[in-house]
């Protein structure tokens, strides 16, 4: 009988996409897929629409954002990343968007190896443009003998998604995301100037006190760990560094235990990767592991499952 293996070894990256030029952006996916291997990672993920760039859809029409969207596995993209994944021998989860045989448009995560499209997600509360459709599925898959989940960005603020995303078995939680340094209503918000990222070598103090404040890393904090303290799961947070369009990004891409804690982060004011080993123990000596056991459903079953019309409005503020 097979065992199952005790350890996975994960590679979360950071890295400055270029708006709408694909093969640039896989190239630096071929060349940190590589790094990965080298490395002894047996996964490698990348953030939240890797492949085309993110922010420059928001000015995108709807023809715009067809032109720019593929059909999914078969489209160009995802093609290209089964072949990188076949190159070096890891598991590549990257985003894109899709368009499928309805024409509807989609934020898509896929996770595939060298045989073809292992797992896709469509995220489910779509944000930098109108002319997205939601998802309506959780994904929960087999990755190398571990069961791993999807959530995109802010699919993960909502903590329903992220419990039953456990629940239904995910041990990993891949979260690619293009968050942090945009105006909020919380304290502390907002843009970081772009000129302290072209002015990062002579000053990295000044960037560097931008990014880790509460217009970035200090917020991420804040909720972030609590995912998977709470569900005892891995959390893989990807996240871009740099120029997004006109938006400065902080990166700060990590992975996190079932206890909360940190166990790799990039650092770099540049792209950057980092390699985390992941075990089985912790998934059951975490305190949530014993908090979902103790759950009563029967009790807010009915709450949690009341109808709600779901909003969000594809604007920062």
């Amino acid at each position: 009988m097979a065992t199952t293996p005790k350890a996975l070894r994960i590679a979360t990256v950071q890295f400055e996409n270029i708006s709408d030029d694909k093969p640039a952006n896989l190239a630096i996916i071929r060349r940190f897929a590589a790094t990965a291997a080298a490395q002894g990672a047996q996964v490698v993920a990348f953030h939240e629409c890797c492949v085309p760039g993110y922010t420059f859809a928001s000015r995108l029409s709807r023809p715009e954002l067809l032109a720019v969207a593929e059909p999914v596995p078969a489209g160009a993209s995802t093609q290209a990343l089964v072949a990188i994944a076949r190159e070096t021998g890891v598991v590549v989860l990257a985003g894109l968007y899709e368009r499928d045989d309805d024409e509807k448009l989609y934020n898509t995560y896929v996770c595939v190896d060298g045989n073809g499209m292992l797992a896709r997600f469509r995220k489910l509360h779509p944000f930098i443009s109108p002319h997205l459709s939601p998802g309506n599925e959780l994904v929960v898959f087999d990755l190398l003998g571990w069961k791993a989940g999807i959530l995109i960005c802010y699919d993960n603020n909502v903590v329903e998604n992220v419990r039953a995303t456990a629940l239904r078995g995910a041990e990993v939680l891949f979260a690619p995301h293009v968050t942090m340094c945009t105006p909020s209503t919380r304290p502390g918000a907002g843009f970081v100037d772009p000129v302290l990222w072209k002015s990062r070598s002579e000053d990295p103090t000044t960037l560097r006190a931008e990014f880790d404040g509460l217009k970035g890393r200090a917020w991420l904090m804040k909720w972030l760990p609590a995912r998977a303290y709470d569900n005892a799961i891995y959390v893989v947070f990807s996240n871009p560094v740099g120029m997004d369009d006109d938006q400065l990004k902080n990166g700060c891409s990590m992975v996190l235990d079932p206890f909360g804690d940190v166990l790799v982060e990039c650092r770099k004011l540049d792209d950057d990767m980092v390699v985390a080993t992941c075990t089985r123990d912790k998934l059951h000596k975490a305190g949530g592991h014993r908090y979902r056991k103790a759950r009563r459903p029967e009790i807010y079953g009915e709450v949690i499952a009341q109808k709600n019309d779901s909003e969000l409005k594809v604007a920062w503020m």
